[in-house]
């Protein structure tokens, strides 16, 4: 067959390609995107690709980020191994599993009740004891495991709800993509004096998340 051998080096390519190509100097990052059986999260359908430099469909209007701009987000949102990180828009569980590796504790938010089951089961499979996953309205985040040192949208957003910043620690970070007029920006957020300031730190598009788009205004 050769397929298991065809996915482990097309993931030590993704790794050179895509991840360490792309600045991301975090070892922990590579190793554990190095490991982590990316094709099991992704519908059969797609999984010959699951390792292309583009995000893939994961069914139910749901995508799964490319790599580099997970990797990149990931990288610059400076996760240490004492931290609690929420997850927002787990979908089938691949960046949980990711963050898993980085952080203490991961809360993983899904909407979608199928989605989240088979996040649950791919958790446990793969072997992300310390990932959690919950249910319940993306937007809303999860208040009764707040405060968060860090929250980790996994996707694109054009609006941020104040009760995510409202769920950080002082000194947390927020880490997203921001689309404006069709541009996505990942932008890291850091809490200061209980006062939001975001940088930004490359260019780069992720599936739009639902429930964040900007309310449309109508122009006459």
């Amino acid at each position: 067959m050769g397929s298991m051998n065809d996915m482990a080096a097309a993931r030590r390519n993704m790794v050179a390609s895509q991840v360490r190509a792309n600045d991301v100097t975090d070892l922990r990052i590579q190793d554990a995107m190095g490991e982590l059986p990316r094709e099991l999260f992704v519908p059969q359908a797609v999984r010959s690709i699951a390792y292309a430099s583009e995000s893939l469909p994961l069914g139910r209007g749901r995508g799964l980020m490319e790599p580099r701009n997970f990797a990149k987000l990931a990288h610059a949102a400076r996760i240490k191994h004492t931290e609690v990180v929420l997850i927002i828009g787990a979908g089938t569980g691949y960046g949980a599993a990711v963050l898993a590796r980085l952080a203490d504790t991961v809360v993983a938010l899904e909407e979608d009740q199928a989605m989240a089951r088979e996040a649950n089961t791919l958790l446990v499979n793969v072997g992300a004891d310390n990932a959690a996953l919950v249910t319940g309205p993306l937007v809303q985040g999860c208040p009764d495991q707040a405060p968060f040192d860090v929250i980790f949208i996994e996707g694109a957003v054009e609006t941020i709800p104040e009760t995510l910043f409202a769920q950080l620690k002082e000194h947390g970070r927020l880490a997203t993509i921001v689309v404006e007029h069709g541009v996505g920006k990942a932008r890291i957020y850091t809490k200061a004096g209980g006062v939001m300031s975001a940088r930004t730190v490359f260019d780069g598009m992720a599936p739009l998340l639902p429930g964040f788009a900007r309310e449309r205004e109508f122009t006459f």
